[in-house]
């Protein structure tokens, strides 16, 4: 899981999002950087993203390859440095990759991905904090996301409704994933007649995460086509030719007028997910279309960012709990 910026998102839905010039780090200026060798620990922790690189004949170094869902991948040279917080605490010795070879969605207004993943590099592992939030304002707004580290007991005290909480599950062969019990979707007032084997985890492969890297919620192929046909029959709106399967599932829509839409609900162990409509609709009035906006994916279910807008989301390392609710995040 990687906190990234959500342009791609706007960028994908609306043809007036733009990219501003990216401000880049200048290790040369900061005189507490340092770069790790390949024996250090920090280059030992995870094998699987980092290892040896040669510089020159004489000189080696600890390098890091990462990719994500998106096809994006990073490469560049494993590092060290002083971090300081919103709150004036510093931190000396907080490891991270500096990108030399970034391919990918990587040219909008990113100025770099924070990993609050469960692996021993990440961002939370390293700062040994039991719990982190976040909460994502509109993403079509140009306004700063909050997250939060180790978190007080009135956290939830400007939500609006109730908390959900549901397990956060671990898997040994995935072990840096936050796996969640998905147990069915409702579209409407209609409960799809799709099996929780469709979300489960089995053997290291399928099941459902949350990532606040992913733009997009995405669903197997059999679930997205159920989904889709639910909400087309719900809407009762023409479809727009070319646009059924991809990126979106889009239809035609009276430019003066909000259509009703049928609600979308993801049914967790204990907890609700109910989306507020801009969750999941793309509403472009200058072209009267409407669109539904999730991904065919593959075997593997992805909660992405855009279905986390204006919701508070608590990860409860200590005791395996993620809990949400709906809150105005620029307020927070």
């Amino acid at each position: 899981m990687a906190l990234r910026s959500r342009a791609r998102a706007a960028r994908l839905l609306s043809s007036s999002a733009s990219a501003p010039s990216l401000p880049y780090f200048d290790t040369s200026r900061s005189s507490t950087n340092a770069l790790l060798p390949c024996d250090s620990t920090q280059c030992k922790l995870d094998p699987s993203v980092t290892g040896c690189l040669n510089l020159n004949q004489t000189v080696q170094t600890c390098a890091y390859y990462s990719s994500y869902g998106d096809n994006s991948v990073t490469i560049g040279l494993l590092e060290a440095d002083t971090f300081t917080f919103v709150a004036g605490t510093s931190l000396p010795g907080v490891t991270f990759g500096c990108g030399l070879n970034n391919t990918g969605v990587f040219n909008s207004n990113e100025t770099g991905i924070a990993g609050f993943g469960r692996g021993p590099l990440s961002l939370p592992s390293q700062l040994k904090v039991g719990n982190f939030s976040h909460c994502f304002t509109t993403i079509t707004e140009a306004v700063p996301s909050t997250v939060l580290l180790d978190l007080p007991a009135d956290l939830f005290s400007n939500g609006q409704g109730a908390v959900q909480t549901t397990p956060l599950i671990q898997d040994a062969k995935n072990p840096t994933f936050y796996y969640l019990a998905l147990k069915g979707i409702t579209v409407g007032s209609t409960r799809l007649p799709v099996p929780e084997s469709a979300f489960a985890l089995t053997n290291g492969t399928g099941g459902t995460i949350i990532d606040s890297g992913t733009s997009i919620t995405s669903l197997p192929p059999q679930v997205y086509q159920v989904v889709r046909d639910e909400f087309a029959a719900q809407i009762k709106l023409p479809m727009v030719p070319g646009n059924t399967t991809d990126p979106y599932f889009c239809f035609s829509a009276p430019s003066q007028a909000k259509p009703d839409v049928p609600k979308l609900v993801l049914h967790f162990e204990g907890a609700t997910m109910d989306l507020p409509r801009e969750n999941y609709v793309f509403e472009d009035a200058g072209n009267s279309m409407i669109c539904l906006v999730i991904n065919e994916g593959n075997e593997m279910t992805i909660i992405g960012n855009f279905q986390q807008q204006n919701m508070h989301v608590l990860y409860d390392l200590q005791n395996n709990m993620l809990s949400f609710v709906a809150a105005q995040c620029d307020k927070l």
